[in-house]
């Protein structure tokens, strides 16, 4: 009787836990870094917009769930997600490797090169240790970029790093930095079209190695939440296939090339 009743009571500590890890959810909190336009940022007015707000609000309402948006620095975003503060993380977070140790990724939901970006008036076509040797180059801090830039020309060039891309693009306009690295489309609309300065892309897009620059951006979640990436990934193929996604790419980088 003792070894049944044990029994029971470990079926339903199995069953609580499975329950747990895979409830149902009214509200979804999202943490995401901002500002990073045009992936995440606020207008004039202070509202809350940019492709992952709106592709994350339309997976939400797909899902029959609200979403709660949680700012959060991008150098917190994941201990963030671990303490509890967010149920998953939607803010053009890069699939790679290193991430995948820490947290369970959704199908990748887009994939962006990596560009250097600086005045139209350095001198050089092309970014590399020779031509950016002495240089002050911008990155934001924990990001992919930061990466790259760490390994590659740390022993060249000196590395300013960020908590924002807004705060890096500030220092540009001020002119304490010669060049930086950033997700294309993030340079193109902070950078290429501002009214400040002119700006130029250097040398090629980037998206090689994948050691660094990954299989694009991922929403991430706790690795127990499997239920909840599942739930993420199926409202994306929805999205995808009926043309809604494309919509909502049109809205922020134009028809695809």
């Amino acid at each position: 009787m003792k070894k049944l009743l044990s029994l029971s009571l470990l079926g339903l500590a199995v069953a609580a836990a499975s329950s747990a890890q895979a409830r149902d959810y009214d509200n979804v909190r999202i943490g995401v870094d901002v500002p990073y336009e045009p992936m995440e940022f606020r207008t004039a007015e202070g509202e809350l917009t940019g492709f992952d707000i709106d592709l994350g609000n339309e997976l939400c309402d797909r899902m029959g769930v609200t979403c709660e948006w949680v700012e959060q620095e991008w150098d917190g975003i994941i201990p963030g997600l671990m303490s509890r503060n967010y149920d998953a993380i939607m803010s053009s977070m890069t699939i790679n490797d290193e991430r995948r140790e820490q947290v369970l990724f959704s199908d990748p939901y887009i994939t962006m090169p990596s560009a250097w970006f600086a005045a139209s008036d350095l001198g050089i076509s092309e970014a590399t240790k020779e031509t950016l040797e002495g240089m002050t180059i911008g990155v934001q801090r924990g990001t992919l970029q930061d990466n790259y830039v760490t390994d590659n020309f740390s022993d060249v060039a000196e590395i300013s790093r960020y908590s924002t891309a807004d705060d890096m693009v500030l220092d540009m306009e001020a002119e304490r930095l010669d060049i930086v690295f950033l997700d294309f489309p993030i340079g193109q609309s902070t950078l290429l079209e501002s009214e400040e300065a002119e700006y130029m892309v250097v040398g090629e897009r980037i998206s090689e190695p994948k050691e660094y620059f990954g299989d694009g951006f991922g929403i991430a979640f706790r690795q127990r939440d499997e239920a909840l990436a599942e739930q993420f990934n199926e409202a994306l193929a929805e999205v995808q296939e009926d043309g809604t996604y494309d919509e909502i790419y049109t809205r922020y980088f134009g028809e695809e090339e």
